[in-house]
């Protein structure tokens, strides 16, 4: 099943998707919006191109495992594009998943502006492999 993940960020949005077979997560691109409206439209018309059959949000939890004010926003978010689309949407916790995607951009050498401009997708990367993992067990 292909599936999207969004890395829902105050400034940008990381976008991810995996093969039909949930092998690979792979960065699909990031969006620079920080109005959920107008960015539920963007997202949305990227479904409309990719057509997945699921997304997955990153879901932002505190070390104790309890919920804050953003994962609040990124229920929200996913709140907007239930009402415009019948795709299940499901939310996968994101702990960490920003440090591990600094320390995969600082093992390839990837630095500054460069990695300002992908963490976000690498993120999502993160995000949709943990849920696939998952999904096999």
């Amino acid at each position: 099943m292909k599936i999207m993940a969004i890395d829902y960020g105050d400034a940008r949005t990381g976008i991810a998707f995996c093969d039909v077979m949930e092998m690979l997560a792979s960065s699909y691109c990031v969006i620079e919006e920080t109005y959920a409206p107008k960015l539920a439209d963007k997202i949305m018309n990227i479904v409309n191109t990719e057509k997945p059959e699921r997304i997955v949000i990153g879901l932002p939890r505190n070390m104790d495992g309890s919920y804050g004010f953003r994962a609040d926003k990124c229920r929200e978010l996913g709140d907007i594009l239930s009402e415009k689309t019948d795709i299940d949407i499901d939310y996968e916790d994101e702990r960490l998943t920003t440090v591990i995607a600094h320390d995969i951009l600082s093992s390839n050498n990837v630095r500054g502006k460069k990695r300002k401009g992908i963490v976000d997708a690498v993120s999502a990367v993160v995000i949709l492999q943990d849920y696939i993992d998952k999904r096999k067990k």
